[in-house]
């Protein structure tokens, strides 16, 4: 299982990735983009860039089992969720990679919410966050 530096690092680049995903779709795919698509693309770097804050927050703390299966959720939801909401905006009406791409974004919706109620069981669990 990928360590704090991993997560950290991941947390950092996924932060510098959401900032430039956020730009590029407010300037370079502006004229490209639907309303709806805009949309998308919107909550798809909100939510890449609040779980990248999340996940170097919990790299910074001492390590335990759920705080380790949160920043793997948290890693995955990123990935999952903002990164097939992306694909979709990009790709056009039957491309075949949609067909993966639409699926995955529940998954990783559905690791957002594991990796909240594993950082929730790791307080309880008497793990000390900050």
């Amino acid at each position: 299982m990928p360590g704090s530096v991993f997560f950290h690092q991941f947390a950092c680049i996924s932060g510098a990735a959401g900032v430039i995903a956020g730009a590029f779709g407010s300037h370079a795919l502006k004229q490209r983009l639907t309303p709806y698509q805009q949309s998308s693309w919107q909550t798809a770097t909100y939510y890449q860039l609040i779980h990248s804050a999340a996940l170097l927050f919990i790299a910074n703390q001492p390590s335990s089992r759920a705080l380790q299966i949160s920043s793997n959720c948290f890693a995955t939801g990123i990935t999952l969720f903002s990164g097939s909401i992306y694909g979709l905006c990009l790709t056009k009406e039957g491309d075949k990679i949609r067909s993966f791409l639409g699926p995955a974004t529940p998954f990783g919706g559905m690791a957002f919410i594991a990796g909240w109620i594993a950082l929730a069981l790791a307080r309880r669990g008497g793990v000390r966050l900050g």
